[in-house]
């Protein structure tokens, strides 16, 4: 990253936060059954990609 650049203006970033809205909106076209089986593990799993990367850029790895 170039001095004064977040995590935020990386683009793998901002893909991984479009993932998680993609995500919920595809959420709430589950039948009603499976949102309590599976939907927090997706949840998750989404919020997972821009959180790591987060935590990297705050820790200066590339």
């Amino acid at each position: 990253m170039v001095e004064n650049e977040t995590h935020k203006d990386l683009e793998v970033w901002k893909n991984g936060i479009e993932l998680v809205v993609e995500v919920n909106k595809t959420i709430m076209l589950f039948l009603k059954d499976e949102l309590y089986r599976l939907t927090g593990q997706i949840r998750r799993a989404a919020v997972l990609i821009p959180s790591n990367i987060a935590e990297g850029a705050a820790r200066n790895h590339k």
